[in-house]
């Protein structure tokens, strides 16, 4: 199943510190809203996979924001944010082995990916779509936020949401907002295979006074938190598509067990893992003579809406 849970012996220990990971200093409001995302331009101040919280990456992330195509309503409440944020953080650059219709698929279906941390049981993290394109999330550990996708390409995703935080920590719940920009990029190898790119820009306003200056004094923690917890998450997309390869049974009983979904994702779900795998057998009969694909042509990426 899953290529043993998706190698459990590999992966599990990150993935039970990705669905658990402390929330002190309320981190785990950051951590939880940076989740949706869960992904090439950089900065000139960071190397390519550095994170960086630098004035001129902050500048090229809102730069790089299509607020032409945004609504309106939605487009003043970025702005706000944007303009009041409290931490900013580009986070590491990740470049992983991926199908990219099972990435887009998982990157614009975040439920499928925590449905799978629920079978595997290592995480406690909820999720409900609430309409197209908005979620409802909780951690059971004192966090809850609204979630909602702005606009979505193949290459951009802006993200809005909305959360609190309770916990012991503060004498009432913590308010806050944020942007989330993920820019994705595709190559294909010679051989067929793809990687993806992830860069993701996050913008966290939090209301209230007294609280934004602790997170500010403690904002290494959370960077550290974000950064870790996104590394992770990439990883974990690039196993999914890896065990779709290597193991299309097995996905396809996986599928049958992801009961928080709603059918038509779920059936979506198994026949791109399905198609994944028939792509990666095709590539082992093709003859090692077989064309060099133009490198000038550009690669595959089917986007489904």
């Amino acid at each position: 199943m899953l290529r043993q849970l998706l190698r459990r012996e590999f992966c599990a220990p990150s993935a039970r510190r990705l669905g658990n990971h402390p929330t002190r200093a309320g981190a785990s409001l950051a951590i939880t809203l940076c989740l949706f995302a869960s992904l090439a331009l950089h900065a000139a101040a960071a190397t390519p996979n550095q994170a960086t919280s630098s004035r001129a990456a902050r500048e090229d992330a809102v730069r790089s924001i299509p607020f032409d195509r945004l609504d309106p309503a939605i487009k003043a409440k970025i702005q706000s944010t944007l303009t009041s944020t409290s931490l900013y953080r580009r986070l590491p650059v990740q470049v992983t082995p991926c199908d990219p219709d099972l990435y887009l698929f998982m990157v614009r279906h975040p439920e499928v990916v925590v449905n799978i941390w629920e079978v595997m049981k290592i995480s406690n993290v909820a999720i409900q779509r609430t309409g197209p394109d908005s979620f409802r999330a909780s951690d059971n550990a004192g966090t809850l936020c609204e979630v909602k996708f702005c606009y979505s390409d193949h290459e951009t995703q802006v993200i809005y949401a909305e959360g609190s935080y309770s916990g012991p920590l503060f004498s009432k719940p913590l308010q806050a907002k944020c942007v989330l920009l993920l820019k994705s990029g595709y190559m294909q190898e010679t051989d067929g295979r793809y990687f993806v790119t992830s860069r993701m820009d996050t913008f966290i306003q939090i209301e209230n006074a007294g609280v934004e200056l602790l997170a500010k004094t403690l904002q290494m923690l959370v960077h550290r938190s974000a950064d870790y917890n996104f590394i992770e998450t990439a990883s974990f997309l690039s196993t999914v598509s890896r065990t779709a390869e290597e193991n299309p049974g097995g996905m396809q009983r996986l599928a049958g067990k992801l009961t928080n979904l709603q059918p038509e994702v779920r059936q979506r779900f198994a026949e791109l893992t399905l198609e994944v795998g028939e792509r990666a057998q095709a590539r082992e009969t093709v003859p090692t003579s077989a064309e060099i694909p133009n490198e000038s042509q550009p690669a595959r990426v089917s986007v489904r809406r």
